[in-house]
């Protein structure tokens, strides 16, 4: 690989799980406008069909929890949204702990196919996502497991081997100073497995987390899970594709990113 791409950074909820975050945001925000701010509601131009996945991705999607909060709110015209913004987080973690708990998610098995094919190649893993609840979900996906149904065979699988395993590096949860579209969580995640911007490559589902990745000069790989490839391309992406299988590992090899 030492001509072509040696590292590869993850976003985590969108790209390698379909975590149900956007689910306890929605669940959350209604819960409170049905009760605690039911006396603010009509001043607000939210109803519950108008939390749509557009809504979340745009809004939301990659953002750090308060600040995610707070851009909700503000996006449906919600008063003192800033002071509230603490509350509906926390109400979302309250959620968000519950589905982790039941393990009520799953994992893109197309993204967990182009993890272990780029852990095989000797590309250096890391993930790096806002959330704090990242770390739990890579916990509990098992790629031996995973590799068994598929019948995929790699030295490296143990008994118990799971995506936190797999991750050379792992940025997620950390608070930093600027969120992205701000670069700093990306070149953090390359400083952790020690390569520069240029020998790396970011995957991410979300406009504002393309635009970090150019803010930082890696290449952006976009992966549509939300019928969002136009915006994802907007954004800078060097390529979208609705699904990581589609993606040529020949190229990475060779440092480019191109399609099968």
């Amino acid at each position: 690989m030492a001509a072509g791409f040696k590292g590869a950074i993850f976003d985590v909820d969108g790209v390698l799980v379909d975590s149900p975050h956007e689910q306890a945001w929605r669940e959350g925000l209604e819960q409170l406008m049905e009760n605690e701010w039911s006396d603010i509601r009509d001043q607000t131009s939210y109803s519950p069909e108008k939390f749509t996945p557009q809504v979340y991705q745009s809004e939301m999607s990659g953002k750090p929890r308060y600040k995610g909060a707070q851009a909700a709110l503000e996006y449906f015209g919600v008063p003192d949204a800033e002071k509230r913004a603490q509350e509906y987080g926390d109400r979302k973690q309250e959620m968000i702990v519950e589905l982790i708990e039941a393990a009520d998610f799953d994992e893109y098995p197309d993204a967990l196919r182009f993890v272990l094919a780029l852990k095989d190649a000797g590309v250096l893993i890391a993930a790096a996502s806002s959330s704090k609840n990242a770390g739990a979900f890579l916990r509990l996906v098992r790629l031996d497991e995973f590799a068994e149904k598929e019948g995929l065979s790699y030295d490296f699988l143990t008994p118990g081997y799971t995506l936190l395993d797999i991750l050379d590096g792992d940025v997620s949860g950390r608070d930093f100073e600027q969120g992205k579209p701000h670069p700093m969580i990306f070149l953090a995640a390359a400083e952790e497995i020690g390569l520069s911007p240029d020998e790396a490559f970011v995957v991410e589902d979300a406009v504002n987390g393309i635009q970090a990745a150019k803010a930082g000069e890696f290449a952006a790989l976009g992966i549509a899970r939300a019928d969002d490839e136009d915006a994802l391309a907007g954004a800078g992406a060097d390529i979208v594709v609705t699904s990581l299988d589609d993606i040529s590992l020949d190229a990475i090899s060779e440092g480019r990113l191109e399609r099968v």
